[in-house]
Order: structure tokens, then sequence, then C-alpha cells
């Protein structure tokens, strides 16, 4: 990176303040975005439907951000990173005050789907201002602090809002949940450095298709782009359906016991940050294969009916999911350069579509075949993606210093 430009150095204040307020940007849109996947057993008993059905409350959010992320990474470089990133926030949260205000099904999906296109500014524009504002040694641990905020907030809203529907009801957790996201955007507005690298221009619509170009021209960014859509799409697969599974006998957990499963969300806090920094440091073609072996380990090991089983296969599966998501984003912004936002957003398009198709298709699996169900649509995307890390291996990596020479184009 040119001397000119100043960027943040890890393990200085600046360096701390934008991880802290990157962290709870993304706790706020992960405990938005999967705050109702603990309680589709209760929307489907409440609203009749059957398990694939339910799940359309969030698959209509993970469809809606996918195709969203794309229009950011074109039209955001129109506005400030900073206040676009605090308007997501915003939006979020009073979008999820009035989702537990709807009176049927069909008017839950819509605001479900709206969400979906209000949380988009976080996803990627946070991946970008990393990769602007960081150095080269502060990019991996940013990354993997940041992946790490979306494990502790799709916890903690899975955790919260399975609590207080169990003690109270769905409505109330996530009246209470919309009210904690009010306050993570208010820290973040006091936080977060204002950006000083980021391109004021936003790209005309043939250099946009131009950069889409590039990024396909490139040998490893569509296998990484397949790949996030295969390990997201197996890892909402598993956690979707474990409630219903839970629910029924010879369990029969309560909601609350149920809730806790999220907990080890913390592993996948764990994974983000330490296989992140790992991977800068030995090469993330060396990391990323074994992290998916970890990841389908836990999904085969989650079909022994002992209770143990299942919460240690969910755990393995959590931690080797976040870690292998922490390196293919950064291997991402790594490969794609002067494409740097098209290429976060075709990665989170991926990621999300992803979510909605394998989400809602391992529905299906479970109406039909029980949990074994569930494990072959999961298991199956996890085993394609093990073949994808494989071809990724033998691509040589780049050897170019991880900062370019200027900020990139973005969004």
């Amino acid at each position: 990176m040119s001397p000119s430009l100043s960027v943040i150095e890890r393990g200085t204040p600046a360096y701390w303040r934008a991880s802290i307020a990157l962290f709870l940007a993304a706790f706020s849109v992960f405990a938005s975005i999967y705050s109702v996947q603990p309680i589709l057993p209760i929307l489907a008993d409440e609203f009749g439907l059957d398990a694939a059905t339910s799940s359309i409350a969030l698959s209509a959010t993970t469809a809606t951000l996918a195709i969203s992320l794309v229009m950011i990474s074109w039209l955001g470089n129109r506005f400030d990173r900073k206040k676009l990133m605090l308007t997501t926030m915003v939006a979020t949260a009073l979008i999820g005050l009035a989702i537990p205000l709807m009176p049927n099904w069909t008017g839950l999906v819509i605001l479900r789907a709206l969400l979906g296109i209000a949380v988009c500014g976080v996803p990627a524009i946070a991946m970008v201002y990393l990769a602007e504002e960081m150095s080269t040694e502060a990019l991996g641990m940013g990354m993997g602090l940041f992946v790490g905020g979306s494990a502790v907030g799709g916890m903690s809203g899975r955790l919260l809002v399975g609590y207080l529907a169990d003690h109270f009801d769905w409505r109330t957790a996530l009246v209470v949940l919309g009210v904690l996201l009010l306050l993570n955007a208010i820290a973040f507005l006091i936080l977060l450095p204002k950006p000083q690298n980021s391109r004021g221009e936003t790209l005309s619509p043939r250099r946009f298709v131009a950069n889409l170009g590039l990024l396909f021209h490139d040998r490893a960014l569509p296998l990484l782009f397949l790949a996030s859509f295969l390990l997201m799409g197996g890892f909402v697969a598993i956690y979707n359906y474990v409630g219903f599974r839970m629910l029924a006998p010879p369990y029969s957990l309560s909601q609350s016991q149920i809730s806790l499963i999220f907990v080890v969300y913390l592993v996948g806090t764990l994974a983000s940050a330490w296989m992140g920094s790992l991977a800068g440091r030995l090469g993330r073609r060396k990391v990323f294969w074994p992290m998916v072996v970890i990841m389908a380990t836990g999904i085969v090991l989650s079909l022994i009916s002992a209770i143990w089983a299942v919460i240690l296969g969910i755990a393995m599966m959590t931690f080797g999911f976040f870690a292998a998501h922490s390196i293919a984003s950064a291997w991402v912004a790594r490969r794609a350069e002067g494409a740097r936002a098209q290429g976060s957003a075709l990665y989170l398009l991926a990621y999300y579509a992803g979510s909605s198709v394998i989400g809602t298709l391992a529905g299906y699996g479970w109406s039909h075949w029980g949990w074994a169900g569930v494990v072959a649509v999961a298991g199956g995307t996890t085993m394609l993606t093990l073949a994808i890390a494989w071809m990724l291996y033998v691509i040589p990596p780049i050897f170019a210093p991880d900062s370019p020479p200027r900020p990139p184009q973005a969004m």
C-alpha cells in the first residue's frame, strides 16, 4: 500500500475500535437474520405449516439479501461506508421490531424479505472496509473477528429468542432483540473510525460488468463462490431442523433446552479468529480443506442418537464451518484485488443463496426421511466442498503484497 495511505495497524487503538464496531455490526445482522431459526417449530404450529414451509421465514431473508448484495456492491460507493452500515443497523432494528406485530404468515414473510434488503449493507461493505482500511498484518485477524461477530450474533439471537419464546412468547422475544440491536447501532456510531481509503466514484455499468468478468478469469474465485454456496447451505440445513428433531421423542426437549444447543456457536468465534490468523501464516489452501473435513465429520457424527453425540457433532460442524468461511472470505478479498467489492458481493450472494436453496431443500429431506434426510443433504454439500478444496489446493497462490498499491475499486 502506498505510504500516502493511512492504514490501521494491528494492536493499535484504532484497530480495536474498528474490530469491536464491526463485531457489533456482524452481531446485529446475524442475530436478526437467524432469530427465527429456533422458533421455526413454533411458527409451524401457530400458522399450520410443515417444516420446509416454516423455513421460508429464514429463506425469504437470505434470498433477498443475496440479490441485494450485488446491487450494493455497485451503488454503495455513492455513500459514506460508515453511514451506510449505520443506516443498515438502524433499519434492521426497526424492521425487527415490526415483525412481531404481523398477525399472519404472509405479513411476516414480507417483512422478513424486507429485512434481507435492510441488512445487506453490513456483510458486503464491512469486508471491503477491512480490506481497504487495515494493513496486511491486521486483515486476517480483523476478518476473523468480524466473522466471529457473526457467530456470536447468530448464537445470541437464537439463545435469546428461544429462551424468551419458551417463557413468554415469540413476539415478545423479537421485540427484546430489536431493542438490543438499536443499542448496538449507537455503540457502532461511537466506535468505528471514519474510513480513510475508500474510493468515491461509482462504477459505470460497463465497468461493473467488466469487473465481474475479471473475477471469473481467476482460477480460484469461481471455486470459492461455489464453496460458499455449498458450505452455507449444509450449515443452515442442520440448524434449521435440529429443533424439530429435539422437540420429538426420544428427546422431547423444551424450547429453552433446545436453544442451549446454539451455545456451540462459541466454538465458531474461536475457529474464525484462530484459523483466520493461522491461514494467514501457513497459507489458506493448506488450512481450508482440513476445516471442511472437520465440518463433514461433525455432520456424520450427529446421526448417532445419543444427545452427547448430536451436540458434539454440531459443535464440530460449527467449528469447521466458521473456520472455512473465515478463510474463504479473506481469500476472496485477497484474490479479487481490483474488484474486491464485486468479489465480496458474489461470495456473499452464493453464501446466502445456499442458505435459501439448500436450507429449504433439506426440509423435504426431514419430512420424508427424518434426520437422515437432513444429514444426506448437508453431508452431500460438504463432500462437494471438500472436492473443491482439493482443487483450490493445487492453484498457485498470489505472491504480490496483500494490500494493493491503491485502494481497490470498490462499492
